[in-house]
């Protein structure tokens, strides 16, 4: 394991950026310094996170997505 978390990561398992045993590490997101704790997916290079909007759902059943933009900053639960 690296010290340091990915670069790009997705809660969603049909996605190529998920990565199940980082997930179960635990990350903590921070979008302009305010800790998100329902981020889907978040890439720090870019800059942005992407949230679900509410309660809304796809026809498929999965959340719909806003994404935010601003200085993403993540690390790890354990040290």
């Amino acid at each position: 394991m690296t010290a340091t978390p990915p670069d790009r990561l997705s809660a969603d398992p049909g996605s190529p950026f998920h990565d199940a045993a980082e997930l179960e590490r635990g990350i903590h997101v921070f979008l302009d310094g305010k800790e998100y704790f329902d981020v889907e997916e978040y890439c720090r290079s870019e800059g942005w996170v992407r949230l679900p909007a509410g309660k809304a759902r796809t026809r498929t059943g999965r959340p719909v997505t806003i994404t935010k933009r601003g200085e993403v900053t993540v690390r790890y639960e354990d040290p």
